[in-house]
């Protein structure tokens, strides 16, 4: 699963002044600091408006947000005057107002905000109007096809009394709550399903298909149960003995589809059928060559899966049981989508997060199976800095493994000349890199470094299989990989054998960890709050991790020693930077703290930064800032 990933997109690193004031200058923290990017959120009742939001950094604190409305066919936006605390989900029945989550004394309500026209005093004026309160929160809230109701996903249970004295360390339950949109008749629906995930309206508004799962406290398989629950009870659909995400009413309601695997590691990769009275799922897709990443079913009914093959990812519709490859975009990928309107009298409307090596994530529209961008978030900021070529490369390992990679030159790239280098292994480990807009890997290119992104196995892209190599085997076989990148660089001329750097932050920090126990290649390596105790860290993380291993730790420690970093600290020879937050659950702090202090031990050359407050990856741009502080320096003194 897709446990360690959420960091590998966030990273930054410090200023480089321009050469002149005029000129073309490589990217910087502050172009990152300031770079805009854009993402469709809904699409109003009568097709007319796309919400999208548009994200940036800044100087200090977290990320900025800006809402906006854009008209399907382009032009100008939109601002909108959204409070801080209030997240819009989508849109009421009649358009006229915005429904979402409004953050009130730390818990999350319910909420509403009015559409008044733009620059007016009642869009000035305008605050949200709560619909429902819950004692603990709500975590999400879906509105059914006539807008009629609201289904929420929230703890059922009353609060602690106690909570600011302690915190009980216990699986968090997750139930579903209906009320009408004019704040009628709320209740909870099916109160036995108590660890719910994810859920969808059936298109008559009648029923709710329910995907549940077993919470990582207290349980050591995952399996997941699909039930259709209403007001009067629930119907038990079928039970999988696995991972699966996703949801959604096909065929007129008769059938339910989502997303699962057969796989060992148990990232959900492949398209699934079952009856919606009941039956036995039906993998759809056993001979695909990718992997289904995300599933949407629109109000129509229409089904679209997020296909990705290697590092570019298309939508596919997924029609009598198979996918039909329908909308990709050429020089890059498809983030996300569709996004439709979610009532079905709508017009056919469909948005897309686009992306590509030379531009930020923006908002597509389908036009026939054509794409068509029409938001240019950063364009303008980014023609002013000078960007290097961007290639997806191909190359065999020694033991004959077929492996893809995105590599990324400095802008003033010369053939022939070799660069000081740096191998950089995504998180995850079951996902994959994209081509798309990288910013660290723009701001190591700018530092005048050659980048190159692995997909190793156990990446998701390239089918079942090759995801399902690295159970119990992510240490050697991932390693191997992830090494041979190195290799092939050095074999085209790109990289310098005397400047090689690898770096890692989650899983890859790991992998960052272990690769310096296996050579000495690398002049320098920062890992980023990578696992280096297997044991320990099997247990400790807030997620399920068994994805890498599910023997039982305490059984055969030693099945899970043989790849810690940790054991084997005695091998390092390379300078490692280890970065971690303190508040980290994903990979608690111990875990860098435990390599630190051995390889310290040891009289080896180290040095561990933590971040006050940081859960995996730091959410303040203060903190991003110094990340990145810390691995020029690192990298300056290190692999000058």
């Amino acid at each position: 699963m897709s446990n360690l990933a959420f960091a590998s997109f966030f990273l930054f690193i410090v200023s480089i002044p321009a050469v002149t004031q005029n000129a073309r200058h490589p990217f910087t923290f502050d172009d990152d600091a300031t770079l805009h990017s854009a993402a469709a959120v809904a699409i109003s009742p009568d097709g007319k408006s796309i919400l999208y939001r548009v994200t940036y950094g800044g100087v200090k604190g977290p990320d900025s947000t800006e809402w906006r409305l854009v008209s399907p066919t382009g032009g100008e936006s939109h601002h909108l005057n959204i409070p801080e605390k209030f997240k819009p989900a989508g849109f009421t029945r009649d358009g006229s107002a915005l429904f979402g989550l409004y953050e009130v004394s730390k818990i999350a309500l319910l909420a509403t905000l009015s559409l008044a026209p733009v620059n007016t005093p009642a869009a000035a004026a305008a605050a949200p109007v709560p619909v429902a309160a819950l004692s603990r929160g709500i975590n999400s809230a879906l509105i059914s096809p006539a807008r009629s109701h609201y289904a929420l996903l929230a703890d059922s249970r009353l609060p602690d009394p106690l909570a600011d004295v302690h915190t009980i360390i216990e699986a968090q339950p997750t139930s579903l709550y209906v009320i009408g949109a004019d704040a009628s008749g709320g209740a909870w629906w099916c109160p036995a399903l108590r660890d719910v995930a994810e859920i969808a309206w059936s298109h008559d508004g009648a029923s709710i298909a329910v995907l549940s799962q077993t919470p990582k406290i207290g349980f050591h398989d995952a399996r997941s149960f699909i039930d259709v629950c209403s007001a009067t009870g629930s119907r038990h659909v079928a039970t999988v003995d696995n991972a699966t995400t996703g949801i959604g009413w096909i065929n007129d309601d008769k059938d339910l589809v989502f997303l699962s695997t057969t796989s060992s590691v148990l990232m959900p990769d492949h398209v699934w059928t079952v009856g919606a009275s009941g039956g036995t799922p039906i993998d759809r897709t056993p001979n695909l060559n990718g992997s289904a990443l995300q599933l949407s079913v629109n109000a129509k009914g229409n089904a679209w899966v997020v296909i990705a093959h290697g590092v570019k990812s298309e939508v596919d519709a997924f029609q009598n049981n198979s996918l039909v490859p329908t909308y990709t975009w050429p020089e890059g990928t498809i983030d996300g989508g569709p996004v439709s309107p979610q009532i079905s009298s709508a017009p056919e409307v469909q948005a897309f997060t686009v992306g590509d090596p030379r531009h930020s994530f923006n908002v597509a529209v389908a036009h026939g199976t054509t794409l068509q961008r029409i938001t240019n978030e950063g364009d303008n900021q980014l023609a002013d800095i000078a960007l290097g070529e961007v290639r997806v490369i191909h190359w065999s390992s020694k033991e004959g493994i077929a492996l893809e990679g995105i590599v990324t030159f400095p802008a003033d790239y010369q053939p022939g000349r070799r660069y000081p280098f740096m191998v950089k292994p995504h998180g995850g480990p079951e996902m994959n890199d994209s081509l798309l807009f990288y910013p660290y890997i723009r701001l190591f290119a700018g530092l005048g470094y050659v980048v190159l992104q692995p997909q190793y196995r156990g990446s998701t892209g390239y089918g079942t299989d090759f995801m399902n190599a690295i159970y119990q085997h992510f240490g050697d076989r991932a390693y191997r990989d992830v090494d041979s990148a190195t290799d092939y660089a050095i074999e085209q001329g790109w990289a310098d054998p005397n400047r090689l750097t690898i770096y890692g932050w989650s899983t890859g920090g790991e992998m960052t960890a272990w690769t310096i126990t296996q050579t000495h290649r690398y002049k320098a390596a920062i890992e980023g709050a990578g696992p280096t105790d297997w044991p320990s860290f099997i247990w400790t993380s807030d997620v399920l991790q068994t994805d890498f291993d599910a023997r039982w730790p305490d059984k055969d420690p030693s099945a899970f020693l043989v790849y810690s970093a940790v054991m084997h600290s005695e091998n390092v020879t390379t300078p490692l930077l280890i970065l971690h937050g303190a508040a980290d659950e994903r990979v608690p702090a111990f875990q860098g703290r435990e390599l630190f202090e051995v390889l310290a031990a040891r009289g080896k050359a180290t040095r561990m930064v933590m971040y006050p407050g940081s859960p995996h990856f730091p959410t303040v741009w203060e903190q991003r800032q110094d990340i990145f502080r810390e691995i020029a320096a690192w990298l300056a003194h290190y692999n000058p």
